[in-house]
């Protein structure tokens, strides 16, 4: 077992903290906690953690247009008629999420699945660039704003996209004073991102 004591620990207990410790920003001793919390919680409660989650697995699907995380497709953003021409390319579902709560940005979105990243051996080719390319030419939006993360990997992609999409003659901006640099879009708070979005500035 990967998780330090686990040959002591009876092997489905050993199993589940084994997949919990496999989550993002979950540690083994963080792990331990939620296992042992289920174990002592009844059933009911784990059947309804579980079946959550086969129900997304099940339900959930990328948006055929913007790739963001939906039940229908397209998603019910993209076939908002009110929404306005603008398309708005962020790293993750996540940040849709966030940049919706500040009520500031009336267009549309554009998922790409992370970004550039050598180290992480991720290049252009494993995001949704090229379906953002073939979207711009055929909706042909009055602004495209690159709100990738202002760290080092969103900053790349940023430049990338901007090489890209300036010969298709649209208006290229990016989220301007507000956001920390290495700050991610789900962490900043209403108000900031906000902010950062009506400054927004050419890129």
């Amino acid at each position: 077992m990967s998780v330090r004591g686990a040959s002591v620990t009876a092997q489905p207990v050993a199993r589940l903290i084994d997949e919990f410790a496999k989550l993002p920003g979950v540690g083994p001793k963080t792990a331990s906690r939620l296992a042992f919390y289920l174990l002592r919680g009844s059933r009911e409660e784990a059947t309804a953690l579980a079946e959550a989650i086969l129900d997304v697995k099940e339900r959930i699907r990328l948006c055929s247009n913007c790739f963001n995380i939906t039940e229908s497709d397209p998603c019910a953003i993209c076939a908002d008629p009110t929404r306005d021409k603008a398309i708005c390319v962020v790293e993750e579902p996540l940040d849709v999420v966030a940049l919706e709560r500040t009520g500031q940005l009336k267009g549309r979105y554009h998922v790409l699945h992370g970004a550039i990243s050598p180290v992480e051996g991720i290049g252009p080719d494993k995001l949704k660039i090229r379906e953002l390319l073939e979207r711009v030419r055929r909706e042909d939006p009055d602004e495209v704003i690159v709100a990738t993360n202002l760290d080092l990997p969103g900053e790349a992609t940023a430049t990338y996209l901007h090489r890209l999409l300036v010969p298709l003659g649209v208006n290229v901006t990016r989220p301007a004073s507000g956001l920390p640099v290495g700050g991610d879009l789900e962490y900043a708070d209403e108000i900031t991102l906000g902010r950062a979005l009506s400054g927004r500035r050419a890129l």
